[in-house]
């Protein structure tokens, strides 16, 4: 305990009593009496071989009682195994290789480390490393081709996550990491460690051909990751249908089934080979487990086809769409829940172009906007 807080009260003897209060705060001084503590309390680490001088091995982590003054800044001291002066330990706890280390010559030191804290009388604790050496990386890394689909307002595109990469390796401790040329830094940026793709913001309509590669530390691998970005135009939004699917995630339609479904509904709706099918949002229906695909037709000549045609043409088409995903419901207009008859309902959709929703998997990424659907009684 650091500190007590007492109210004292002297009360004297007259009639009637009287009385006052004083508070006293007392403070307890800390003594440096606890030693640092390591954890845990030893460690092991592996190290391949030929990785280059100043390669991070292990990080110790260090924690003490006391207070703060008498704790950190924590002094480290390899004590024993470090004869030929193989490892380094830097003043934050990281113990890096100082030579290039050869699996022929061995396979194993044992260090003992001292860690000293920052109180008078100093106190001091002790840890052993177990760092192997293995062999060096055997294997590529294997990573998997991504495609990226940005559907974005005309030259309103906000930025943000847009996809990752999945790379594995079969070397066990191989640490993965991921370049993007620098050429195309302007426009996106790659995670080092996680292989996360961000997007930067104002991404021109059109496809993009990221020169993107994985890194074991002796193999380079390139990934062919490929960016489409389409913008929407205003005119869309008024000439959309929505599709509703049951019992489908987001992840598992962008995945599974979103390819598929955009050939058949292709084929279902466009009347003539130059016209174009823009799937403009996925979005889960909020307090269900359903799934709205919103989706707008463009004639070869730029205008937009009519949802009450693309609804009859859906209509006929429908047992050949639910052959790749059932179908829950086609909507052109949603008045559930308003008391006015569908004819005298009127429906409008709002598209929110920085409220982006990235649905990612291994091998496909799909961003578009967040979309609101108003409706109201035109009776």
């Amino acid at each position: 305990i650091s500190g007590y807080s007492l109210v004292i009260q002297a009360r004297d003897s007259g009639i009637p009593p009287l009385s006052s209060s004083v508070t006293v705060n007392v403070d307890i001084s800390d003594v440096n009496d606890n030693s640092p503590m390591f954890t845990p309390a030893n460690y092991t680490a592996v190290i391949q071989e030929n990785k280059p001088v100043g390669t991070s091995i292990l990080q110790l982590v260090v924690t003490d009682k006391d207070s703060f003054h008498n704790g950190p800044p924590f002094t480290f001291t390899i004590l024993t195994g470090n004869e030929e002066e193989e490892f380094s330990l830097d003043p934050h706890g990281v113990l890096r290789s100082a030579v290039i280390f050869k699996h022929m010559v061995a396979t194993e030191y044992v260090l003992c480390v001292q860690a000293k804290d920052s109180g008078k009388p100093q106190q001091v604790s002790h840890t052993y490393i177990q760092v192997r050496v293995i062999e060096e990386s055997i294997h590529k890394p294997t990573a998997i081709p991504l495609e990226i689909f940005i559907v974005t307002m005309e030259d309103d595109f906000p930025g943000g996550v847009i996809g990752k990469i999945h790379a594995t390796d079969q070397d066990v401790y191989d640490i993965l990491t991921y370049t993007l040329k620098s050429e195309q830094k302007s426009l996106f940026k790659v995670n080092n460690h996680d292989g996360k793709i961000i997007a930067l913001g104002g991404l021109d309509n059109g496809k993009y051909i990221l020169n993107v590669s994985v890194s074991d530390g002796r193999f380079q691998v390139p990934i062919d990751v490929v960016v489409h970005v389409e913008q929407l135009l205003q005119e869309m939004l008024q000439n959309t249908v929505t599709i509703r699917f049951d019992n489908v995630s987001p992840e598992d339609f962008v995945g599974l089934h979103m390819h598929g479904f955009r050939r058949t509904l292709r084929n279902a709706v466009l009347s003539q080979k130059q016209d174009s099918l823009h799937i403009i949002s996925i979005q889960p229906v909020a307090g269900s487990n359903q799934l709205d695909m919103l989706f707008a037709v463009q004639m070869h000549n730029g205008g937009f086809y009519k949802p009450a045609y693309l609804i009859q043409k859906l209509a006929n088409a429908r047992r050949h769409l639910e052959n790749v995903i059932r179908i829950s419901a086609i909507l052109e207009k949603n008045c559930s829940g308003l008391d006015c008859q569908e004819q005298h309902c009127e429906q409008s959709l709002s598209i929110d172009s920085h409220s982006l929703m990235t649905y990612s998997t291994a091998r496909i990424s799909f961003v578009c906007p967040r979309f609101y659907r108003n409706v109201r009684c035109m009776c």
